[in-house]
């Protein structure tokens, strides 16, 4: 690997934040004579892409197209923009190729050729699936590949703390905190909890850093995904968008030990799965989109006093049940429920972000040399509300179209790194207080979001 370990930084080509698919996929999209670090704050292999279970959108031919583009316009109640939505609709089988090229194996019928199941919200069956861990089926393979690239090296256990600017606005790489050994001869900074400040130089830094989830008290992410990017795109005034678009999805399992929430894919309710009260009744159509779902659930658990509903899976096949949604009923048997004999109780959980770092078709944001692509990033797919297992396919399309520019600008511009950038680490000597305050920061500006949002509605509701 091409790279410089320095007194004063960590020297590379491009530096990614964040090792789920969006940041997997851009590096391997990365020629060979990049030089490519990618961070994360914990294992590799901890990153939502590999708890994703429904699976992967695909347009099947061309008669699907305007169907499909359709269903992800109505999900997103008409907010998205159009251009990514065919973007991504568009560039969607080739992807998929490039997926069973690294190794992915997506479920097939008989005769050989791709089997495809349906979730809430499509008007047809389009989604391709592994099992009921198709996330973890596709992240590995491409963390894999990633992993005999010889131009890439993965930092785990690093933590993005700030982003560094040159005179002229551009972004020049990060700030991480680290404890990887590379850095302990020559970088003596370090924090109170003895992890070492490390300036990362990069000529294009990429965000993929994941969602929001562990702002929250009940959510299907990772704790560690707590909107680092957001912050410090607060901090520098990077533009954002849309970031009080959180979606909320209907079915978790429920539980009182507490933790991450244990999500109960959307396909389960594609494949025939119901959902009722206590005294047995249905009480919402289970393919309409998350957000309808997840509404009608809490006002009929407000309704009946309960912190559940029951969700039953008596309409599909016990062999569907062991095969497509296998991890799905061992976890429900571990907390006492078998789910091909009774329903299980579900509740609404935070789990996907449509908002995020404000970036072109390209993954662009408002700053030069910066890219953010993934859940970090909002380029208008999901609009208001995200069509299920969009997440996956819109990561992997802008990741790709991203790694492209990237590639094309540093051709052009012929960049060189800025050898010694004066650099203040002060201010995050104490990690835990700085993440503190980040966390309220970018709470306070998903709520004032919100408040402004509905002023606007109000005021155009009045002007009607």
């Amino acid at each position: 690997m091409n790279c410089d370990v320095t007194a004063d930084g960590f020297f590379v080509d491009v530096a990614i934040v964040g090792t789920g698919v969006a940041g997997l996929y851009c590096a391997l999209n990365l020629p060979d004579s990049l030089s490519v670090a990618l961070f994360t704050k914990s294992r590799a292999e901890e990153c939502d892409s590999f708890l994703a279970q429904g699976g992967i959108c695909m347009l099947k031919n061309e008669a699907d197209y305007e169907s499909y583009f359709e269903d992800t316009m109505r999900a997103g109640h008409y907010e998205n923009r159009k251009e990514s939505v065919d973007i991504m609709i568009r560039s969607s089988p080739s992807v998929i190729s490039d997926l069973i090229g690294y190794g992915a194996n997506f479920e097939r019928n008989a005769d050989g050729s791709l089997a495809f199941t349906r979730e809430g919200a499509h008007s047809v069956p389009r989604i391709l699936f592994h099992e009921d861990v198709t996330g973890r089926e596709i992240t590995s393979h491409l963390l894999s590949a990633v992993k005999k690239r010889k131009n890439v090296r993965i930092f785990e256990e690093s933590t993005m703390l700030d982003v560094i600017f040159e005179k002229n606005d551009e972004c020049k790489g990060v700030v991480i905190s680290t404890k990887n050994p590379i850095f302990r001869e020559k970088i003596k900074t370090t924090s109170n909890s003895g992890n070492q400040f490390v300036s990362v130089f990069a000529k294009k830094t990429v965000w993929a850093c994941g969602g929001i989830g562990g702002l929250f008290s009940h959510s299907t992410n990772y704790p560690h995904l707590t909107g680092d990017a957001l912050a410090l795109s607060i901090r520098h005034n990077i533009a954002l968008k849309d970031i009080d678009y959180i979606q909320i999805h209907p079915t978790t399992l429920y539980s009182k030990k507490g933790g991450r929430a244990f999500l109960i894919s959307e396909s389960v309710r594609g494949e025939g799965g119901v959902l009722f009260g206590k005294n047995g009744e249905r009480f919402v159509d289970e393919l309409l989109p998350r957000d309808e779902v997840s509404q009608a659930i809490f006002l009929q658990m407000e309704k009946e006093k309960r912190d559940f509903v029951w969700l039953s899976m008596e309409k599909i096949e016990k062999n569907v049940i062991l095969s497509h949604f296998r991890h799905i009923y061992e976890k429900c048997l571990e907390e006492g429920f078998d789910c091909t004999k009774e329903p299980i109780p579900v509740v609404p959980a935070q789990h996907y972000f449509m908002g995020g770092v404000d970036v072109d078709l390209n993954g662009k944001t408002s700053v030069s040399s910066l890219f953010a692509v993934g859940e970090t990033a909002c380029n208008g797919v999901h609009g208001k509300n995200r069509l299920a297992s969009n997440s996956l396919l819109e990561s992997l399309v802008f990741a790709k179209r991203a790694a492209q520019k990237i590639n094309s600008e540093i051709l052009e511009e012929k960049a060189v790194f800025q050898k010694s950038l004066p650099l203040d680490f002060s201010l995050y000597v104490d990690e835990n207080s700085f993440f503190e305050k980040n966390r309220s920061l970018v709470l306070s500006e998903i709520e004032k979001a919100r408040k402004n949002r509905i002023k606007i509605e109000k005021t155009e509701e009045k002007n009607e």
